[in-house]
């Protein structure tokens, strides 16, 4: 797999991604849909982008969480973000 290169994203793109990751509720499909970024180069670009301590939180948080994972998640779940978590600009 070639590694991520996160100078093809702008910087915006790259703010939203890393929100996106936090998300509980977006899975890494939603990520890889809107930013053709797999699971893997997310965990890389989370690695490059955010301090080591908050990168390892963000790891613990997320490493089998069902909803970051399409496959794993409850049929109950019908979208993949919570309807408060965009601020209008």
């Amino acid at each position: 797999m070639p590694r991520f290169q996160p100078n093809i994203l702008s910087e915006s793109d790259i703010s939203r991604l890393i929100e996106m990751a936090w998300e509980d509720r977006t899975p890494f499909d939603a990520i890889e849909k809107s930013f053709g970024i797999s699971e893997s180069q997310v965990i890389e670009l989370m690695r490059h982008k955010l301090k080591r301590s908050s990168f390892k939180l963000w790891r613990e948080r997320v490493s089998g969480r069902a909803t970051k994972h399409v496959a794993l998640r409850s049929k109950l779940v019908e979208r993949a973000y919570c309807p408060t978590q965009y601020k209008n600009k």
